[in-house]
Order: structure tokens, then C-alpha cells, then sequence
């Protein structure tokens, strides 16, 4: 049993210091920042843009082309932005 509450623990933690780590998504960022209207629009289009540079970069290291690209690329862009 204590095994058990000690791997739980265990599990809790690393969870959520990935959870910590990860980057936050543009909804994320503009909703703390308090963004609203015009700026909320112009913050989320950078962030998209930025985004999608990121992912082209990222899978131009990974060697995709053609559909595996598309699709990589359009998932990638979907989970910075937030979705």
C-alpha cells in the first residue's frame, strides 16, 4: 500500500512539473494578459504566425513533405494557438 501512495506521488509530481514546463497556448497568453478586442485579434494573428514558422521550422527538421507536413504542421499550429 505504501508502495502504491509513493508511486502516486511520484506520478503527481512529474505530472506536474511537465505540466509547468510546457509552453502556454496564444488563448492562454492572451487571457492572462487581459487581451480584448483589436488587440486580442492583432496578438492572436502574431501568435499564429509565430506558430506556424515554428511548426514549418520544426518539421522541415523532422524531413516531413506532402501530407505528413500538412498534417503535422496544421496539429502543431492548432495546439499552440489553443484551439
Amino acid at each position: 500500500m505504501i508502495k502504491f501512495i509513493v508511486a502516486t506521488v511520484i506520478t503527481c509530481a512529474l505530472a506536474a512539473s511537465a505540466n509547468a514546463q510546457a509552453p502556454a497556448t496564444c488563448k492562454a497568453q492572451a487571457a492572462d494578459k487581459k487581451l480584448a478586442g483589436a488587440a486580442l485579434n492583432s496578438f492572436m494573428k502574431k501568435c499564429q504566425d509565430d506558430a506556424s514558422k515554428a511548426c514549418d521550422a520544426s518539421a522541415a527538421d523532422k524531413k516531413l513533405a506532402g501530407a505528413a507536413k500538412t498534417s503535422f504542421t496544421k496539429k502543431c499550429v492548432t495546439d499552440a494557438v489553443g484551439n
